[in-house]
């Protein structure tokens, strides 16, 4: 997981605030909306710039580890988009701090902003959750949209800085 590059591995969106995740293969992700169809990334009217919390990424990776970490077995793991995320990539370290980009596709890129601090939800999920989300960033990073794109499941993650 330290190489520049990555996959796209999931895209999940929910209409409204603890609405069912619904599971995609494709989406539009724009300035205007984050990823197209989710609540949380539509710019509000009169609002200067997109919200912080536009767009959420998970690593595949942090999502197992923090599985392992509660001993839940491969075979009864849970779905990655139960952390809520809207994106999840396999075999790139997410950055770490804001203002780095990663872009997503041909012409997909998103600022990241801060970490996304996993919340009392996840205990709902199964009991530790929470807690086992909490280091190195496990829980993903949150982030706004610089560039718009369609992105699709398969498609190449990249960290631009």
């Amino acid at each position: 997981m330290n190489s520049a590059t990555g996959t796209l591995q999931g895209i999940a969106r929910r209409s409204e605030s603890r609405a069912e995740m619904e599971e995609l293969q494709s989406v539009a992700v724009t300035a205007a909306a984050g990823v197209q169809g989710d609540f949380r990334g539509v710019v509000r009217q009169g609002a200067a710039k997109p919200p912080r919390r536009q767009v959420s990424l998970i690593e595949a990776e942090s999502w197992q580890a923090a599985l392992r970490e509660l001993d839940i077995a491969d075979d009864e793991a849970l779905p990655w988009f139960l952390r809520r995320a809207n994106l999840c990539v396999a075999g790139v370290r997410l950055p770490r701090a804001p203002g780095a980009v990663v872009a997503i596709g041909p012409s997909c890129r998103i600022e990241v902003t801060m970490e996304c601090d996993p919340c009392s939800r996840m205990d709902e999920i199964k009991p530790g959750l929470m807690t086992a989300l909490v280091p190195d960033w496990r829980g993903g990073v949150l982030g706004r949209v610089l560039d718009d794109g369609e992105i699709a499941v398969g498609d190449e993650v990249r960290i631009e800085r």
